[in-house]
């Protein structure tokens, strides 16, 4: 059977939780950072090292079956390729921001005014969208010291945490775009067989990221108000302890949901609560 190819960013915000990702899948392969390709040892997959910018490029050719890159990336590019799977991690927002002292209060401010910016063409879109007229000046790196040089009024970057932003004197003005990394595949991959195993491992790992396995202690008179509360993925395992008119209460649940329910449980008898991370979740 062919190998089908994989191409991730090779260096950057999104290799480290990119290879992360895949050898969660359980795959073996060595992370060679000098090298352009490695071959997975346990499954029918190589993995390209690419820049960022050529990943969306790579799959619409068909050089890659397969890509692991940042949404901001396949829209600036424009390339055609599939959407497979989101991933949940280099989550970020391509956002406009001015100087601190900035007179630009409102979105019609930017009329006529210069923006820097890595992203002219998601930026113009969003322009457009907003009926704005504004000059976009390509600048490939280093966009947020254009204001201060006087280079430009704006600038138009991803931003993560907003350091950045504020080690050089900006402020963010105005959400474009959401993004965080998603699995791509060339046109016509859907229904390659390799392609349906290793996506079933990628989102067997992602649910496992977003739950956890849950084990407590309760009374059989409370019981019923702790399985209202805890439906799992099923139902509750329920099993007897030693101590009679007592049992103990597996299952899994999401994070999130966890923390909502957690002060209904004590509240409704739950003791001895112990919460553990799962690996992988199979459907």
């Amino acid at each position: 059977m062919k190998n089908l190819k994989i191409a991730i960013q090779k260096s950057g915000r999104l290799n480290e939780k990119s290879v992360q990702l895949l050898k969660n899948c359980g795959l073996d392969f060595e992370n060679y950072k000098s090298s352009l390709i490695t071959r997975v040892n346990n499954f029918n997959l190589e993995i390209l090292f690419l820049r960022d910018d050529d990943i969306p490029g790579y799959v619409a050719q068909g050089i890659a079956d397969l890509g692991i890159v940042g949404e901001n990336v396949i829209d600036e590019t424009q390339v055609e390729v599939s959407y497979l799977q989101r991933l949940g991690f280099g989550k970020c927002t391509l956002k406009i921001a001015v100087s601190k002292d900035s007179n630009i209060e409102q979105l019609s401010d930017l009329n006529g005014k210069s923006i820097a910016t890595s992203y002219p063409v998601i930026l113009q879109d969003f322009l457009t969208s907003k009926g704005i007229n504004a000059n976009i000046q390509e600048i490939s790196g280093s966009v947020e010291i254009a204001p201060g040089l006087g280079l430009s009024d704006a600038i138009c970057d991803i931003v993560s945490t907003g350091g950045t932003l504020k080690s050089n004197g900006l402020k963010p003005f105005i959400d474009v775009k959401n993004s965080e990394a998603i699995l791509i595949g060339r046109n016509g991959i859907a229904e390659d067989p390799t392609l349906c195993e290793l996506l079933q491992r990628v989102q067997s790992v992602l649910r496992a990221k977003e739950t956890k396995y849950v084990v407590l202690n309760v009374e059989k008179v409370n019981l019923p108000q702790i399985t209202e509360l805890l439906h799992g993925v099923k139902s509750p395992t329920v099993m007897p302890l030693a101590e009679d008119g007592w049992v103990a209460v597996h299952t899994v649940i999401t994070e999130d949901d966890f923390w909502d329910k957690i002060n209904k449980l004590k509240a409704a008898g739950a003791q001895g609560i112990v919460v553990m991370p799962i690996e992988k979740i199979i459907m």
